[in-house]
């Protein structure tokens, strides 16, 4: 049976969410890890925590919150002022993929529907509405990071939806061949 209209929605807004994250956190790679930690009076004070809170996100709502998985919030590493490098955040970027990617590997329409409750928040919701929570705190937060980029005279990545869609990823340079 194929996937739903709903299903493939949420399938492309994790897809987009990840090329975007991916955009933002290779640009600010090729800085120096002092520009990623300095307090910018965002949300989350700094870049590096701002990309790491939006991890927290994801795995809050599709691993805390869709799975009753609790727990999370005990695990070391996952705290933006316990990840002090770029290959800590990339590792837990790695963890929290893998989690989401099992858990949406069981997704069903049935499931989007199922009602969810977070401490946190008023009300009930869907998993559905977890996705789009999820995506449009992303790009809030990501709206943050450039406002940043903007204050420093620098581009920020691309973050539009049709920017990021695959077919127009950026494609890797081909080595040009000597004259």
């Amino acid at each position: 049976m194929p996937p739903s209209d709903s299903l493939q929605t949420v399938q492309r807004l994790i897809a987009y969410n990840r090329s975007v994250f991916l955009r933002f956190e290779r640009s600010l790679e090729r800085r120096p890890w002092k520009d990623a930690i300095a307090d910018h009076g965002t949300g989350h004070l700094s870049m590096k925590n701002t990309l790491a809170h939006i991890l927290n996100v994801e795995e809050a709502w599709f691993v805390a919150v869709a799975q009753g998985r609790w727990e999370i919030f005990d695990r070391k590493g996952r705290q933006p002022k316990e990840i002090g490098s770029w290959k800590e955040l990339r590792a837990y970027r790695d963890h929290v993929w893998a989690e989401t990617d099992t858990f949406l590997a069981t997704m069903t329409e049935k499931s989007l529907r199922g009602r969810l409750k977070a401490p946190w928040m008023p009300g009930n919701y869907t998993l559905e509405d977890a996705c789009f929570q999820v995506t449009i705190e992303q790009a809030h937060h990501l709206g943050e990071v450039i406002a940043v980029y903007w204050q420093h005279d620098r581009t920020p990545p691309a973050m539009t939806w049709i920017e990021n869609l695959p077919q127009n990823a950026p494609k890797p340079e081909r080595p040009r061949a000597k004259p």
